[in-house]
């Protein structure tokens, strides 16, 4: 942790670190858009953060052990970011604010498809897209072999929804 803090209290150390909007946006667009350079982080949330407010927060996750920090060998001036162990293991605590936001507030129908498809696959489709982020992120071996990517059904989710709510057919997800 980069910073003293107020107390020990569990709930107040998280807060501080992850109390931010940005913050949990940032690892958000991370597990569920498979977003790892700065610009892609940049030019594609729906939020729209400035680049130096991007920049600080990634700079305090990685201070803070919640992102690594790689260079990318394809382009020397880019960098790649990578959720730790412990930042995939909030991906619970993402589908309980999901789950919650769903039923407390007005929500998009297109944008809550993916909680509510969390929310009904629980803890059992929770375990296997932890899976997956850690192959993707820590490069561990993937144990959930031949099953459709949980990041692909949910994308696949989504642009049904975008589909119908435009009237227009789906289209495929990108493999």
């Amino acid at each position: 942790m980069t910073a003293p803090h107020r107390s020990g209290c569990p709930i107040n150390l998280t807060l501080e670190v992850f109390g931010d909007k940005w913050s949990l946006l940032i690892i958000r667009d991370m597990m569920f858009g498979a977003r790892r350079h700065f610009r892609v982080l940049r030019t594609l949330s729906e939020e729209g953060s400035s680049s130096i407010i991007l920049a600080d927060r990634l700079g305090r996750l990685v201070a803070d052990g919640f992102l690594t920090k790689t260079d990318d060998r394809s382009h020397k001036q880019k960098s790649i970011y990578s959720l730790t162990e412990a930042t995939i293991q909030l991906l619970p605590v993402f589908a309980a604010i999901g789950s919650w936001g769903r039923a407390h507030l007005p929500v998009s129908e297109e944008l809550a498809i993916r909680a509510e498809l969390l929310e009904t696959g629980g803890p059992q489709m929770w375990a296997r897209f932890m899976d997956e982020l850690r192959s993707e992120h820590l490069g561990a071996p993937r144990h959930a072999t031949g099953t459709t990517p949980v990041r692909e059904e949910l994308q696949a989710a989504y642009q049904a929804m975008v589909a119908r709510n435009r009237g227009t057919p789906a289209e495929p997800a990108p493999r």
